[in-house]
């Protein structure tokens, strides 16, 4: 058996920096329970996107439209999207209340549900089950279900066990494909990516039941 990790909570999800939840999360766990079983992944590439002034985000100038509105909610829930009509991708919520602040999930590490999450991605290779923003919620089967949801409760939910990632190991480079956001704000540092070797210290996978532009 292993240790089962501490679900994280609001007050984790409240910094109003969202750089510094973005390197926070590298060597979190996100846990995804669904219909046809239990997966999780280790989170190792994730992107911040800030306030209203953020040029690369969806709520750039306080923007509040349908998909947009759950943005100006207080930390700890999920805004999942559709991405030019094909792929589901999955952001953490940051922040306080009407603060539009959040992170993209850009690639996740299966530690658990392998076998589930190998017919969920029938023919392609275990290394890129998870390896982009897309794939992250194909392997996990995160969808528009997910958007609003709580980040506390029983279907989808972040861990910590104690993982630390050298900060050697982590480049921080500027986001993917937001060049429409103009020089500035596409040359922001606000990708972080763990690059260390394949487990790093602490990692244990657990058995338990049941570059997009944004």
């Amino acid at each position: 058996m292993t240790k089962t990790g501490r679900k994280l909570v609001r007050a984790d999800y409240a910094d109003p920096k969202p750089t510094r939840v973005a390197r926070y999360f590298l060597g979190k766990f996100l846990c995804v329970r669904a219909p046809d079983g239990y997966a999780e992944g280790m989170i190792t590439e994730t992107e911040a996107y800030g306030g209203p002034e953020d040029k690369a985000s969806h709520a750039c100038g306080n923007r509040r439209t349908p998909r947009t509105e759950i943005m100006f909610a207080p930390g700890g829930v999920s805004y999942v999207y559709l991405c030019y009509g094909l792929h589901h991708l999955f952001n953490i919520i940051t922040g306080p209340i009407d603060s539009p602040e959040a992170v993209l999930i850009r690639a996740v590490k299966i530690t658990a549900g392998q076998e589930i999450v190998r017919r969920r991605r029938p023919g392609v290779a275990e290394k890129h089950w998870a390896s982009g923003p897309g794939r992250v919620s194909a392997a996990l089967a995160i969808g528009m279900h997910h958007y609003g949801a709580d980040l506390g409760g029983e279907t989808i939910w972040v861990e910590d066990r104690g993982v630390k990632l050298p900060a050697r190991e982590v480049k921080r480079t500027p986001r993917i494909g937001v060049e429409y956001a103009g020089k500035i704000w596409a040359a922001k540092p606000w990708r972080f990516v763990w690059a260390g070797g394949e487990k790093p210290a602490g990692v244990t996978a657990r058995a338990r039941p049941g570059s997009a532009r944004r």
